[in-house]
């Protein structure tokens, strides 16, 4: 006798599991749950409107739903008290929480645009900066190959003057020999007109006293 019961018990509940579903309390102040299919039946809980509750079966006959709240509490409802939507209320405070999101979220890619444009704008600056580096390495590669060739150039200049020195040093040398020869051949001029001039003087006395 208690397995038919069993089983038939069994075969509901689990028949209401498979067709429960979900569904809000209309826009009550509250909504009485209770045991039964009775307004004379106890109440179990009273109800917030907007709560959300799962449908576990139906009754039409009698107009109550057999209904879970969210704590886990079961019991009856009448279904003119159920609603497949949300209620207006919890939509308006849904709404208004997806709108302050929105406006957050938009707060936020403002803020994020802002420094986007704070980075562009150091980017930029970095840039310049690298640019006028750039500049400055190219000016100071410049400079040093300037510096060099001028340093080619002096190297090459002391080159010339030092070979100049020795050209002039042996042209100096040159000259003092000429002058060397010039004055050694002079002084033998001398010499020899010391011997020519007594012996010619000489010859002409001879030659007058053989006149006489």
């Amino acid at each position: 006798m208690k397995k038919p019961f069993i089983c038939l018990f069994a075969s509901l509940f689990f028949t209401n599991i498979a067709l429960a579903k979900t569904a809000y309390i209309t826009d009550k102040v509250e909504v009485p749950l209770r045991s039964g299919e009775s307004e004379r039946t106890k109440i179990v809980k009273m109800l917030e409107n907007g709560a959300p509750v799962m449908v576990l079966g139906d009754n039409t006959e009698n107009g109550y739903t057999y209904i879970q709240t969210g704590s886990g509490a079961e019991g009856f409802i009448l279904t003119r008290y159920l609603t497949g939507e949300p209620s207006a209320r919890n939509q308006l405070e849904a709404a208004n929480k997806k709108l302050e999101a929105l406006l957050e979220e938009n707060k936020q890619l403002k803020a994020s645009q802002a420094s986007s444009q704070e980075v562009g704008k150091e980017r930029d600056k970095l840039s310049a900066d690298l640019a006028e580096l750039q500049q400055t390495a190219a000016n100071a590669i410049q400079l040093k190959q300037q510096r060099d060739q001028l340093q080619e150039r002096v190297i090459a200049v002391e080159r010339e003057l030092q070979q100049l020195k020795r050209e002039n040093l042996a042209l100096t040398d040159n000259t003092n020999q000429d002058w060397f020869l010039y004055g050694g051949g002079l002084s033998l001029f001398g010499v020899l007109l010391g011997f020519i001039l007594p012996k010619l003087s000489w010859r002409r006395r001879s030659s007058g006293w053989d006149t006489f």
